[in-house]
């Protein structure tokens, strides 16, 4: 099989190559293709990957490429993985919303709208050429965020795609630790949209043992969900992503960054690092400063899916799909992330119980703002931008929307063509 990865000058790719070796009888791929348009970066980390794989025995052949068609061109699957814009964009998501007043973040609010704009149109013409030259039937795992609106995009385009991230692995990890068992027994039964998800469940051969681990390991756990109070996770009976902390505790989350260093800054300079790193020819594994630029276990829940999708037998892995009926109160239309059933050529949404009100309305509310998000940035209407974040809860005031589109589409000119706009002089 052939395996495409699009946007492979990430620093993550290693992270991805490295757990090639370890699936070989349920992926035996006979050509590994990394695309980048930065072919400067891409020979860096190729070059890494590349050692990497004849350490590892990899028989197979490791194509590097800046000509997309040559990258999907017969591709069983293609992964997308990329940053329109760079780590310079990502500083604009993070820091043009807290001109307003709003929380700066890459996936979530003002910033993530942002992110959404830049993104979508390219990971559709990505999609078309994959649609026209892989081989028939081929998937398209989307790992670029915005997950869930970017994954959403390309099912209302009539794609064969998924949506994958790695929050629900770090808590299957995280439980498994403190139960003290492997990660491969224990499913933490997530549920919400992407990066806005509730743990309600962690499963470990038949028994729910969330009770047990809020009673023991509550401090733990909140803190894993990004430092929120111990007594939420109580109260609401779950384990809130790491990201929900924008909403739970905005007030505080804002003040941080308004006086912190972007995460976009230290990202950066981590990444500078790590392609240091990896230009020494006798590097041949991935090094430990990787585990700080985020993205832990992604290799694993990347290879995991795949290994899924291409074999025989029926696993269960969380992932962002059309919803389908599997969360009452969403549109069967909606992009979740759940539980689903994978198979060979097949992804079916999990059965979930009903959401309580505390949780619902504000997935409601977000998955509205997710609709609105694609239509803008597909249609580049300013108007449908406005209502967008009109209905984002981080957002929702008139006057504050109209400020940020004209603020996010000034700052991000160069990577919004769909809009018109240009960058003031």
């Amino acid at each position: 099989m052939k395996i495409a990865v699009v946007g492979a000058g990430s620093t993550y790719t290693p992270e991805f190559v490295s757990g090639l070796s370890r699936d070989r009888e349920r992926l035996p791929v006979e050509e590994l293709a990394l695309h980048d348009v930065d072919l400067e970066r891409l020979g860096v980390v190729a070059g890494l990957a590349r050692r990497m794989l004849e350490r590892q025995g990899f028989r197979g052949e490791l194509v590097e490429t800046d000509d997309l068609s040559r990258a999907v061109e017969g591709a069983d699957a293609v992964l997308i993985q990329i940053r329109v814009g760079g780590q310079a964009a990502r500083l604009l998501d993070e820091t043009v919303p807290l001109g307003c007043g709003c929380i700066g973040q890459e996936t979530t609010g003002a910033g993530g709208f942002a992110k959404a704009l830049r993104t979508v149109p390219v990971v559709l013409e990505i999609a078309g050429r994959t649609r026209e030259l892989a081989a028939p039937g081929a998937w398209i795992v989307d790992f670029t965020n915005p997950v869930g609106i970017v994954t959403r995009a390309l099912l209302d385009e009539g794609h064969r795609a998924v949506g994958l991230c790695n929050v629900n692995i770090n808590v299957q990890r995280t439980a498994a630790q403190l139960l003290g068992v492997e990660p491969e027994r224990v499913l933490a039964d997530q549920v919400g949209l992407n990066h806005l998800t509730w743990v309600r469940a962690v499963w470990l051969e038949g028994d729910d043992l969330l009770p047990v681990l809020l009673v023991e390991h509550g401090d733990r756990l909140a803190e894993e969900a990004g430092g929120v109070p111990r007594r939420l996770l109580e109260e609401l009976g779950a384990v809130p992503s790491y990201y929900l902390r924008y909403f739970y505790e905005h007030d505080r989350v804002l003040a941080d960054q308004r006086e912190g260093v972007p995460r976009a800054a230290t990202v950066a300079e981590i990444e500078e690092e790590l392609l240091e790193l990896y230009r020494d020819p006798a590097l041949t594994e991935k090094p430990a400063l990787l585990d700080r630029r985020g993205g832990a276990f992604y290799s694993e829940a990347a290879l995991g899916l795949l290994g899924a999708l291409f074999s025989d037998g029926s696993e269960t892995h969380v992932v962002d799909l059309r919803n389908e009926g599997a969360v009452p109160g969403l549109q069967d239309d909606d992009v979740v992330e759940i539980p689903a059933r994978i198979s060979r050529d097949r992804v079916e949404p999990l059965p979930q119980r009903p959401l309580a009100p505390e949780l619902l309305g504000l997935v409601q509310h977000v998955a509205a703002y997710e609709r609105l998000a694609v239509e803008a940035a597909r249609t580049g209407d300013p108007v449908v931008a406005r209502k967008a974040l009109l209905a984002h809860p981080l957002v929702g005031q008139f006057q504050l929307s109209e400020e940020l589109v004209e603020r996010l589409l000034a700052a991000g000119a160069e990577h919004l063509p769909q809009f018109g706009v240009t960058r003031p002089a």
